[in-house]
């Protein structure tokens, strides 16, 4: 996983809950929080600092994800060359992560193992798509696609439904409003 994961989480839970809460998180993760942008790291370790995070906050993980996933989308989307015009809609743009975003991350990292998007069935008001990944990150995934509906001025109703029980195969059933 790449470091602007890293930092950006960091980053948020310097701004949401102070930077004392990130330093206990991280210390009792025995983490030093440096993190380069452009390095590659443990998924886990991530994982790990959310679970801390969730225990030191009351927070649940998953919506502590879901609210990560939404506040990254857009250091995301500007940090992949291309993308103006590629999207009109937040329907249009997750079509386009199998079809260019990703494509274009392994190019850019050749280590790179992003989630997989699986259409299922698509229409002008319903878009049901499988999300796939050994991550087992949905939670993020819903707030990206929060995040992206937000960039395109769009209010969604979104559904996820476990299709595995460790989280790693979900189905999210995304209708406009």
């Amino acid at each position: 996983m790449k470091g602007i994961i890293f930092a950006e989480f960091l980053e948020l839970v310097e701004d949401t809950f102070g930077l004392e809460t990130c330093q206990k998180m991280l210390d009792e993760n025995q983490n030093d929080g440096v993190y380069t942008s452009v390095g590659t790291y443990d998924h886990k370790d991530l994982v790990k600092l959310i679970v801390t995070l969730s225990k030191l906050t009351g927070v649940s993980a998953e919506d502590l994800q879901q609210v990560y996933g939404k506040s990254i989308f857009k250091t995301l989307y500007n940090s992949m060359p291309g993308l103006e015009g590629k999207a009109d809609s937040t329907f249009s743009f997750i079509n386009s992560v199998e079809e260019y975003i990703h494509i274009e991350v392994k190019k850019l990292y050749s280590n790179a193992n992003p989630p997989t998007f699986k259409f299922v069935s698509a229409n002008e008001t319903q878009l049901i798509m499988d999300y796939v990944s050994a991550r087992c990150m949905s939670h993020v995934c819903l707030g990206l696609i929060q995040g992206c509906a937000d960039h395109f001025n769009e209010t969604i109703d979104i559904k996820m439904d476990p299709i595995s029980e460790d989280h790693s195969e979900v189905r999210f059933t995304i209708k406009t409003v």
